[in-house]
């Protein structure tokens, strides 16, 4: 009778066990301590390592640990396994936990001293919660690298962002990434749910903490992607069965409220073209059935531009910044683009942090950085000065020099804009919107520059709903392939382009 009491006993701690792995929200010695206390008709109390109660029943005496500190100091140092000793009237038993000096003590106080069975039992249960506490030590330690790997791949990816190879490498020193080894990369970019994001990135990560041939990232600033980085030699072949590629491609079939944008094959110095060019798939992969969007290859603006009036226009815009910190150009360089708050979380600072550097340059250049055509003339100077202008002083880059350029003056912005080219660019850039429903939407792109990007006065100039208007924008997302609302990166070229068209070209 005896025997089967004591494997009932056995399987309700194994529940136990079970109960608290399955929920995973860490170690519940309390639950146990209860249990125990039903039992053997004693309290308990689990005192840690560092010596102060950690979890007990209800009427445990508290009163009672100070005179049993200096067997709680023997037990815990891993000089005794188990005593048991006399607290007034009381019955006292207490067991070491675990096999690590300090060590956690279990407490057991009654009015009799337990018999053998329970003894065993108050073991067994000891074994339980060292078990837990272990598990929970394990999940601790397992978040602990999951997070360490994170942020590796993080820098990793900042640093192949800036172009420097160098600094990615050094910072990988003894597991180098494959993607490191390539020539080439693609960047898919992953819209799905936060929680989908963790998972993805933690079940396709191998030992190093790495992905393969490829990288996924978590996106800091928009936390609905997941940013993966596919070396493209490894998927060239878009049909093979374990591609990094394709398996974004079948996850985008099986999940509904996913959608993929894929960039062209760039040189990994060149990871931020690549990005840019994912944001503006992915901006068109959502109006897609398919909801998978390859970009769209179309010439930039910036390099159709006449290299020596440019880069004069460039240097001249940019003057009054020569003397600005470089933090401050870094982040007013990201917060042209993307909204304010996703700089902040970008760069982990303070939106007002933010603002504080913006206004600075605003003050230093004389300009509302409100205005959507300020901050699409500042991006295209930008631009145009190269990936560090207080760098170097000569070419495209550096805001120093003369403000004329072979003893003519500096072009005006509208002169660069007035090119052939450049209008060539612009009319091949608006060039899907020409049909009549690309007509209705150049209508309501042309009134939401004009309102500055605000949607609720753009409705109410035309004549429509908000949500008509953010529906047009869509649309033109996907016919321009452009992103124009989640980060806006693709407004700066819908501003270049409606203002080229209304210029009259160079004579």
């Amino acid at each position: 009778m005896e025997a089967r009491a004591h494997a009932g006993w056995l399987d309700e701690l194994l529940h136990e066990v079970r109960r608290q792995m399955a929920q995973g929200a860490g170690a519940d010695p309390r639950a146990v301590l209860d249990w125990l206390s039903r039992q053997i008709d004693a309290d308990v109390a689990l005192v840690g390592s560092a010596g102060a109660v950690e979890a007990a029943t209800t009427r445990f005496p508290r009163q009672i640990l100070p005179s049993l500190e200096p067997t709680l100091a023997r037990l815990a140092g891993g000089r005794m396994a188990a005593a048991a000793t006399e607290a007034g009237a009381l019955q006292v038993r207490l067991e070491a936990l675990g096999p690590r000096a300090p060590r956690p003590v279990l407490v057991v106080a009654g009015a009799s001293a337990p018999t053998p069975g329970a003894a065993s039992l108050v073991s067994h249960a000891g074994s339980v919660i060292a078990l837990l506490d272990r598990a929970q030590d394990a999940d601790t330690t397992f978040r602990g690298y999951q997070h360490k790997a994170q942020q590796l791949r993080f820098a990793v990816f900042s640093a192949l962002l800036a172009g420097d190879l160098t600094l990615a490498r050094r910072m990988t020193t003894g597991a180098v990434p494959a993607l490191l080894d390539a020539e080439r990369l693609r960047v898919y970019l992953l819209h799905c749910t936060v929680e989908d994001r963790d998972r993805l990135a933690q079940i396709h990560q191998d030992g190093a903490g790495y992905h393969g041939t490829g990288l996924m990232v978590h996106c800091p600033a928009f936390k609905e992607h997941l940013i993966c980085l596919v070396a493209a030699d490894a998927d060239a072949d878009p049909d093979t069965a374990h591609g990094q590629g394709t398996v974004l491609r079948r996850l985008v079939r099986e999940n509904p409220h996913y959608a993929l944008g894929i960039s062209s094959p760039y040189p990994l110095g060149a990871t931020a073209e690549a990005y840019g060019q994912a944001l503006h798939a992915l901006a068109a992969a959502r109006q897609t059935p398919e909801r998978v969007a390859a970009y769209l290859g179309r010439t930039p603006l910036v390099p159709l531009l006449p290299y020596e009036d440019a880069s004069a226009w460039a240097r001249a815009f940019l003057r009054p910044l020569g003397s600005t910190p470089r933090a401050t150009l870094d982040i007013t360089r990201l917060a042209v683009t993307f909204p304010r708050s996703a700089v902040a979380r970008l760069l982990d600072i303070s939106r007002n942090t933010v603002s504080h550097h913006l206004r600075r340059v605003e003050t230093t250049l004389g300009l509302d950085l409100s205005d959507v055509r300020t901050r699409a003339a500042l991006d295209l100077a930008f631009c145009l000065s190269g990936p560090h202008p207080d760098d170097v002083s000569g070419g495209f880059g550096g805001f120093g020099g003369s403000g004329g350029h072979h003893g003519r003056p500096t072009p005006t912005l509208d002169e660069l804009l007035r090119t052939e080219p450049a209008h060539a660019w612009a009319r091949e850039f608006l060039r899907p919107l020409q049909d009549t429903r690309g007509r209705a939407l150049h209508t309501t792109l042309c009134a939401w520059i004009d309102a500055n990007t605000d949607a609720q006065r753009t409705a109410r100039h035309l004549g429509l709903s908000r949500n008509t208007v953010r529906a047009h924008l869509r649309a033109a997302e996907h016919l321009l392939s452009r992103d124009l609302l989640t980060t806006g990166s693709g407004i700066h070229d819908l501003v270049h382009a409606l203002h080229i068209t209304g210029l009259p070209p160079a004579g």
